[in-house]
């Protein structure tokens, strides 16, 4: 089980590689954009950097072959660098033919039926949107109980992003998923609890010097 941060902002990616429990990140267009980065490159041998595990690069092409165009000035980035692949019939051929040379995540996940699909086309991580499962589905932890399901007795594990609150987290890992990533503001919430602070509180008059 591994957190990931979701986010492809460097200074949030620095605090939580010295936290020394995050793993790698996910990152898309969207999180690039946000962050201020106008070069995707740089950013992501900056992020390959403060963090040990895959840091992941969405690839916005829509057919193989510019898909292959746009994976070969990225793979070279780092040895950590990873390859996010939307779910559509051209990016899972795109990730069976990738997959044997880079670690992949396919995304956009939203049914059991494409968990089913990446697994077979040699994805290492199937990345499905929790919170906008919950908004249009209305079940997400239902949505992922059954891709867990599915996946259980296959090399490719759950890695669920798109999670807005802690709820939405723990929901998530109580439905199956291995691995979540989370913005960095989602794990200072998980990390802090009023009942913490009151014991703290509590010892406070019985501390030495």
């Amino acid at each position: 089980m591994a957190l990931f941060l979701d986010s492809a902002d460097l200074m949030d990616a620095k605090t939580a590689g010295e936290l020394g429990f995050v793993h790698g990140a996910t990152t898309n267009p969207a999180l690039l954009s946000r962050a201020g980065h106008t070069a995707a490159a740089p950013a992501l041998k900056a992020l390959c950097e403060l963090l040990p595990g895959p840091v992941f690069h969405q690839l916005t092409a829509r057919e193989p072959e510019g898909m292959r165009a746009e994976a070969e000035a990225f793979i070279d980035l780092a040895p950590n660098l990873g390859l996010k692949i939307m779910c559509t019939l051209p990016g899972l051929q795109f990730a069976a033919e990738i997959s044997p040379h880079v670690t992949v995540a396919v995304t956009g996940v939203f049914s059991p039926a494409q968990a089913y699909l990446a697994s077979q086309a040699g994805a290492a991580f199937v990345i499905p949107y929790v919170n906008r499962l919950n908004r249009f589905t209305g079940a997400g932890a239902s949505v992922i109980r059954d891709m867990a399901d599915i996946l259980f007795t296959n090399e490719t594990e759950l890695l669920a992003a798109g999670i807005k609150t802690p709820g939405e987290a723990i929901e998530t890992l109580l439905a199956g998923a291995e691995h979540i990533s989370l913005p960095l503001a989602v794990m200072q919430d998980m990390a802090e609890n009023e009942l913490t602070l009151q014991a703290y509180a509590s010892f406070d008059s019985y501390r030495t010097t």
